[in-house]
């Protein structure tokens, strides 16, 4: 762990991208100064940066803003993996979202980005027991950001979530690396039964506004729900399902659809002949 840490030191060209594109915004617009050096430019890393944000902005009269970093910090010394997947998360927010042209827009401004590394924070305390805590941070980021991710879902890493507001994942539900989804998402369950639950969303994946996942069902590696469909079945790999309910109704149309974020159908007949 403290070899990881030194080599991200050393050489992490994500932070070193913040701290240049910090740099030149506060030259751009000195109005920004004080937001940009107690957000970025007052860190020496990137994982402080991301605890005093976070605390930042979950911060409230229940719970103070220096016992929130202090929490947030233990997470981030504790498991290297929370920064790693949030360095992912940056480079994907900036690969796949048009509005965003920079490396410091998700960390200052965008919601989704911010929503998700509560979480990952959230999903630490959960495995180590302190479930109410966790729980804690469940409920500030659905007051402050409209997205409330249960601290138990297991999410991967280069997570995409586009404007994010209204985003549900419960409990048990299960993300896969490099998925990409737009607000108003659910993953969610059917009824009141206590076990497994919740969506199983593979790699690659990307999920158009308004769908919704229901029930623990498997989304295919690659595939892609149209917006506003509700899925209530399992999704084969690398189709495209629309509809309500949703029905495969072509091939993805591509390796990484949550890569490209093309939400077009194209309507080409799928080969398992369920179009």
């Amino acid at each position: 762990m403290v070899e990881t840490r030194a080599k991200l030191t050393s050489l992490d060209p994500v932070w070193a991208q913040i701290i240049t594109e910090a740099q030149d915004a506060v030259e751009d617009e000195p109005l920004l100064g004080g937001l940009v050096h107690s957000s970025i430019l007052h860190h020496k890393s990137i994982e402080s940066a991301l605890s005093y944000r976070i605390s930042l902005k979950l911060a409230s009269t229940e719970m103070s803003e220096q016992i929130l970093r202090e929490i947030c910090d233990e997470a981030m010394a504790t498991d290297p993996e929370i920064a790693l997947s949030a360095r992912a998360d940056i480079v994907a927010v900036n690969d796949r979202d048009p509005a965003c042209d920079r490396f410091i827009q998700p960390m200052l401004y965008f919601k989704g980005f911010q929503a998700i590394q509560a979480y990952r924070v959230a999903h630490w305390l959960w495995n180590q027991g302190r479930r109410d805590l966790a729980r804690f941070f469940q409920m500030r980021c659905s007051e402050v950001f409209g997205v409330d991710i249960h601290p138990a879902a297991r999410i991967g890493k280069g997570i995409m979530i586009d404007h994010a507001h209204s985003i549900v994942i419960g409990e048990t539900a299960v993300v896969g690396d490099n998925v990409s989804m737009l607000h108003s998402v659910t993953l969610g369950g059917t009824g009141k039964e206590e076990e497994d639950r919740h969506p199983k969303i593979g790699n690659g994946v990307l999920i158009g506004a308004g769908a919704k996942v229901l029930g623990n069902i498997r989304v295919g590696n690659c595939s892609r729900i149209a917006a506003g469909s509700v899925v209530l079945q399992e999704v084969p790999p690398c189709k495209t399902v629309a509809g309500i309910p949703a029905k495969v109704v072509g091939e993805a149309g591509c390796d990484q659809p949550s890569l490209t974020m093309d939400q077009l159908l194209q309507m080409t007949p799928a080969s398992d002949g369920q179009a």
